[in-house]
């Protein structure tokens, strides 16, 4: 036994859980959708006693705003730093920032819990709510600040900045959803990161002044 680790083993796992039970239901909200999903499972998933669940989280939605927060949103942080440490072009940061998309995206587990929104947001609201202060949100408004500052140096169009961050951006999440929902069985899924290079030359060319990548 190394007499240096003095930490009770059953500490160190109480301070693990709650990492353990929002991965645990990532994985159960991703494969069931937020309505068939149970706590019972999420607690089995993550090693734990059900009971265990509501000493984190109140609610159902609660949990859910804790699994977009942290396993979901988070990975956002690589995207905005790069753009917010960025100085170069326009045209060289869209492909970063779409290339980072497709990888975050290539997790299948982030469409489908998009899917879950989209199909259970009219019963749910709250969970809309969530997903677009943490996520959508979150991203235009990152897309439309670099678009604005890149308008300001002369190198985009006139134009809404927020509109030309929904040309960027869209295609994206279409093509992540269309794979999540049709990857299956469909000849036509995408592959994210090559979607990411196509469409970034495509949208900086109908952006740009000068209209070429």
């Amino acid at each position: 036994m190394d007499v240096t680790d003095t930490k009770p083993k059953w500490n160190r796992r109480k301070d693990a859980r709650p990492a353990e039970i929002i991965d645990a239901a990532l994985d159960v909200f991703a494969e069931c959708g937020f309505a068939a999903a149970k706590l019972g499972d999420v607690a089995k998933r993550a090693g734990v006693v059900k009971g265990t669940l509501y000493r984190y989280f109140d609610t159902k939605q609660d949990l859910f705003r804790a699994v977009v927060q942290h396993a979901v949103s988070i990975n956002l942080q690589d995207i905005e730093q790069v753009s917010t440490g960025y100085r170069g072009p326009l045209r060289d940061l869209v492909p970063l920032i779409l290339s980072g998309a497709a990888g975050r995206l290539g997790d299948s587990r982030v469409p489908a819990l998009a899917r879950l929104v989209i199909a259970e947001s009219r019963t749910f609201p709250d969970l809309a709510t969530i997903w677009h202060d943490n996520v959508v949100a979150h991203l235009l408004k990152l897309m439309t600040g670099v678009i604005g500052e890149a308008q300001q140096r002369g190198e985009v169009r006139p134009g809404d900045p927020t509109l030309y961050a929904f040309s960027v951006l869209g295609p994206m999440i279409a093509g992540a959803l269309f794979k999540e929902i049709f990857g299956l069985f469909s000849p036509y899924a995408p592959d994210l990161q090559a979607l990411a290079r196509q469409h970034a030359e495509t949208v900086i060319r109908g952006m740009t002044v000068h209209g070429r990548p």
